[in-house]
């Protein structure tokens, strides 16, 4: 039985919405983009959503039209993917990496400890798709104290007048926060799209806007669409209809729009996610958790509590008392039963250009404790029940010998 880590649900709807695509003979931004981002808008209850090609590139534009740059510094977990801090790095800001909590999730007291005059933005990370502690981020960037310190430096600045909360939540479309849709609890939320993710366009993602008064959430989408294309005032689609070809370049835009060929992959994918492929994942998530909760070693991923519901993107499977080898070798175990597995994530810090710019692992403790600990199972629609039958089966023998092992090491010592 060979299991693989996480493919795309790709069904007959997604094939059909494809070949739709295809057969209209319109493969870059148009109609199914527009169509993806109503969905979406439908979805999280957002004041307008903004697709584009990657959550990267959802990111950096977003740090841009904030006029975040050189000098300015932008608050992001240390545990999360690069591309958190990498966005920050190619506007010219500096990521100011704080630790995590035992959920996953950027610890908000870390927060406000690292705010500077400098702080522009705070980026939380929805780790296997829980959302952060929202309610205390927005009191920190709304606390007078911390306002008075911000130092807007551009007319958006000027006119948020605090520090702006983003939400990583390229993990955690679907997610909900006191019963609303997660997307709600920021100024601006990105999904990613990637092939991985719950819902896919193959590579892709979306901004979602719900910015405050003043801000007008559709004059901003507007010019938000005009920046992910250059700056070019007519996409080619409108530029298609009669003689319409001419067009101007309005500002130094960038280009990161989304094609309809891709939107298509989503779009099929997003009608049937609430009411099936959410619940699917949710139920695969209680199966692994009745499977193990007979076992001491077994830390129970946080994935609903009194104030959030994840959207169930990874499950994150801790092992209590474990070493980072002692892990590898967990992995190694599973890999050797044709079951692919993953871990979310290597800490930034860990990795060798962070390093190389300063940063150290040992000023994360806690990051690096969960992820010594953690391998994330396959969680996806399509796994079969006797496939997760057969990971729990591998994960617990593999858990064990590794366990009977260290075990009989420590007696021989």
């Amino acid at each position: 039985m060979n299991i693989p880590f996480s493919p795309p649900f790709i069904d007959q709807a997604v094939i059909d919405e494809v070949l739709d695509c295809l057969r209209a003979n319109w493969i870059t931004s148009g109609p199914k983009v527009k169509a993806l981002e109503y969905e979406l808008l439908s979805l999280t209850g957002s004041k307008a959503t903004v697709c584009v090609n990657s959550w990267t590139s959802g990111a950096i534009m977003m740090l841009k039209w904030f006029g975040i740059g050189d000098g300015d510094e932008v608050i992001v977990p240390a545990y999360s993917y690069c591309a958190t801090a990498l966005c920050v790095l190619h506007c010219g800001a500096i990521p100011v990496m704080v630790d995590i909590m035992d959920d996953f999730t950027i610890d908000p007291v870390m927060v406000k400890n690292k705010i500077t005059a400098k702080t522009k933005a705070i980026i939380g990370v929805d780790i296997a798709g829980l959302p952060c502690n929202y309610n205390e981020l927005r009191k920190i960037v709304n606390d007078p104290q911390v306002k008075r310190m911000f130092a807007p430096a551009t007319a958006k600045q000027s006119e948020l007048g605090r520090i702006l909360l983003i939400s990583d939540a390229a993990h955690s479309i679907g997610a909900t926060y006191e019963g609303l849709p997660a997307a709600q609890m920021c100024d601006v939320t990105i999904f990613s799209f990637h092939a991985v993710k719950n819902i896919t366009t193959a590579e892709g993602g979306c901004i979602c806007l719900n910015l405050p008064t003043p801000f007008d959430n559709q004059e901003e989408y507007s010019f938000l669409k005009l920046y992910s294309l250059n700056g070019q005032n007519k996409d080619a689609f409108a530029k298609s209809k009669g003689a319409n070809w001419r067009y101007d370049i309005l500002f130094k835009g960038f280009k990161m729009n989304m094609p309809d060929i891709c939107a298509a992959i989503g779009l099929a994918q997003i009608r049937q996610y609430s009411k099936t492929l959410l619940p699917q994942r949710k139920s695969i998530y209680l199966k692994y958790c009745e499977a193990f909760k007979g076992y001491d070693w077994f830390i129970e991923p946080t994935m609903k509590d009194e104030t959030r519901e994840a959207s169930y993107h990874l499950f994150p499977l801790r092992i209590k008392g474990i070493t980072e080898v002692q892990r590898d070798q967990i992995i190694e175990g599973l890999v050797n039963w044709d079951i692919n597995v993953n871990v979310h994530f290597i800490p930034m810090p860990m990795l060798t250009y962070f390093k190389s710019i300063g940063y150290a692992i040992e000023d994360y403790p806690n990051s690096y404790k969960q992820y010594a600990c953690e391998i994330s199972l396959p969680i996806y629609p399509q796994l079969l029940d006797i496939e997760i039958d057969f990971i729990v089966e591998c994960v617990i023998d593999s858990v064990q010998r590794v366990r009977k092992v260290n075990d009989l090491v420590k007696v021989f010592l």
